[in-house]
C-alpha cells in the first residue's frame, strides 16, 4: 500500500494499522482502518478520493465510507469491473470515463496472449453450499480435497502444463496436499514467511510450481508464469479473472498463457472458465458441448456462438432470459426476447428484427449512438413494441406464447424445422418450442 508514495511530489499520511496521516495533502488509506476511523475527518475533508480496485465498492465496508465522504469527485479504477454476485456499480458510480477491455490489451501487446484447455477431472461439486454469490469455502475444501482428485491435479500439470505454473487451490491444507505430489513444488499460504524468497526462486526458475490458496489474487507481481491451474472453483467472475491475471504480465521469451480449467459436476451452477474473461456467459450451451470450449482465447466466442447456436437451447431461452432478469432485478414486460451468448438480446418479429445491445459493467447499453441504462431500453423497447407491433403480440408476449404454445407443433412448423435439422427429433415439440426454433432460424437466416 506504500508503493505509491514515491510517485507523489507532496507530502503524503497513511492511514493503516498504527501508521496515522496529519493533514498531508495526500493520504493513502486501507478500507479497514478508515472504516474505524472516519471521525477522525470531515466529510468534504477531501476533494478527490481514489478508490483502487473499484469493484469492491458495492461492498458495506467501502460504502461505508463512499456515503460518508462529500468529495468533488470519486474515482475508481479496476481490472475486474464484474463482481461475482451480479451486483452491478450503478449505485456507486456514475459513468465509465475510459475502458480498456481484454482484447485491447492483449492485442496491443500490454498483455500476453491466452491459450484455454478444460480438462474435467471428474469432480462433484453439485451438493456445495454457496455463500455470497460464490461456493461456502469449508464444503469447496471437502469435495476438492480428495487423494484421486489431487492425483488427477497432477496429472493434468504433467500432461498439459508449460514452464512456471502458478496452482490456485480451495484450501491451505489442499494446496499442501497438491505440493507434495509434485517435484519441487512449494505452497505458499498466509502463515508463508519468505514469500517475496520464493517468488525470486520462482522466477530465477528454482522452483517449478507454486501452489497457493488466495494469495496470488490481488496485488501480486509474478511476471513469470507460463500456465495456471484453477483447481479452486469458483462461481465469482471477478476471482476468477484476478487469478488468471496474475499469469497475463509480459516476460522475455515468454509467447503465452497456458490456461488450465479443471472442471467436473457442478449441477446448475454456472462456473467460471476461461469464455468469463470476455463476458460470455456458458449457461445456454448444452453441457454435452461444454469439454469443447477451449484453444485460444480469442478464438473462443465463435466456437462458442457456433456450439450454443442449436435447437437445444434455443428451446430453452424463455428460462435463460427469466433467471438473467430477475438476477439483475430487470422488468422485461413479458417481451419474448432471445439472449444470445454475447449478452445482446434480439427480438424477431414478421419481416422485423429488434436488439438491445449486451450491457457493460454499470448496465448500460448503446441505443442510437448513446449510453443508457439496461432498463430504460428495455422499457422503450416494450414502448416501441406495443405502438407498432401489438397485432403480433402473440409472438413477442410470453403469457400469450405460454397459452397457445402448450398444444403440439403443427405440422407446419415441424416440416419447416425438419427441412434444416434432419435429424432433430421433432415429435414431441411444442407450438411455443418450435417457435423459439423457427424465430431463431430467422434471424440466421437474415
Amino acid at each position: 500500500m506504500t508503493q505509491p508514495i514515491k510517485y507523489y511530489n507532496c507530502p503524503v499520511g497513511i492511514e493503516m494499522a498504527n501508521q496515522h496521516s496529519n493533514g498531508e495533502e495526500v493520504v493513502i488509506a486501507s478500507i479497514m482502518s478508515l472504516t474505524h476511523r472516519l471521525d477522525k475527518f470531515k466529510p468534504e475533508e477531501f476533494d478527490i478520493i481514489i478508490i483502487d480496485e473499484a469493484h469492491h465498492a458495492a461492498a458495506t465496508s467501502y460504502k461505508k465510507i463512499i456515503d460518508y465522504f462529500k468529495p468533488r469527485l470519486l474515482l475508481g479504477f479496476t481490472a475486474t469491473p464484474n463482481r461475482g454476485d451480479n451486483v452491478r456499480l450503478d449505485d456507486v458510480f456514475e459513468k465509465i470515463i475510459y475502458q480498456k477491455d481484454l482484447k485491447w490489451a492483449i492485442q496491443n501487446k500490454y498483455l500476453t496472449d491466452i491459450e484455454c484447455i478444460r480438462v474435467n477431472i471428474g469432480y462433484d461439486i453439485s451438493k456445495v453450499a454457496r455463500r455470497m454469490g460464490d461456493y461456502a469455502t469449508g464444503e469447496l475444501e471437502k469435495a476438492m480435497n480428495t487423494d484421486i482428485l489431487n492425483g488427477a491435479i497432477v496429472e493434468s500439470y504433467k500432461k498439459y502444463a508449460k514452464g512456471q505454473t502458478l496452482i490456485f487451490a480451495t484450501s491451505v491444507e489442499h494446496a499442501q496436499n497438491i505440493a507434495k505430489l509434485i517435484e519441487g513444488a512449494v505452497a505458499v499460504t498466509a502463515e508463508t514467511k519468505n514469500r517475496g524468497e520464493l517468488i525470486e526462486k520462482f522466477t530465477k526458475r528454482e522452483i517449478p510450481v507454486l501452489v497457493n490458496c488466495m494469495i496470488f489474487t490481488e496485488g501480486t507481481d509474478i511476471p513469470l508464469v507460463e500456465t495456471i491451474i484453477i483447481a479452486r472453483p469458483t462461481l465469482n467472475s471477478a476471482l476468477y479473472t484476478q487469478m488468471v491475471g496474475r499469469g497475463l504480465r509480459l516476460y522475455p521469451g515468454k509467447e503465452k498463457l497456458k490456461l488450465i480449467d479443471l472442471v467436473g459436476t457442478t449441477g446448475k451452477a454456472n462456473l467460471c472458465t476461461s469464455p468469463t474473461l470476455l463476458g460470455i456467459d456458458m449457461e445456454n450451451i448444452p453441457k454435452t458441448k461444454q469439454d469443447e470450449i477451449q484453444g485460444d482465447l480469442f478464438d473462443l466466442p465463435e466456437l462458442i456462438q457456433k456450439i450454443s447456436d442449436t435447437p437445444e437451447s434455443w428451446i430453452r431461452n424463455i428460462e435463460y432470459v427469466n433467471l438473467w432478469a430477475k438476477g439483475q432485478a430487470y422488468n422485461t414486460h413479458n417481451v419474448n426476447w432471445f439472449k444470445m451468448p454475447n449478452g445482446d438480446l434480439i427480438l424477431t418479429l414478421k419481416n422485423k428484427r429488434l436488439k438491445i445491445p449486451a450491457q457493460d459493467e454499470l448496465g448500460e447499453t448503446t441505443l442510437y449512438g448513446q449510453k443508457i441504462k439496461m432498463q430504460e431500453a428495455l422499457d422503450l423497447a416494450f414502448k416501441y413494441i406495443c405502438e407498432n407491433y401489438a397485432d403480433q403480440k402473440y409472438i413477442w408476449d410470453i403469457k400469450q406464447v405460454k397459452k397457445w404454445g402448450k398444444a403440439e407443433a403443427s405440422e407446419k412448423q415441424k416440416n419447416a424445422i425438419k427441412r434444416i435439422y434432419k435429424n432433430l427429433d421433432v415429435s414431441e415439440l411444442t407450438k411455443s418450442e418450435a417457435s423459439q426454433i423457427l424465430n431463431r432460424l430467422y434471424y440466421k437466416g437474415a
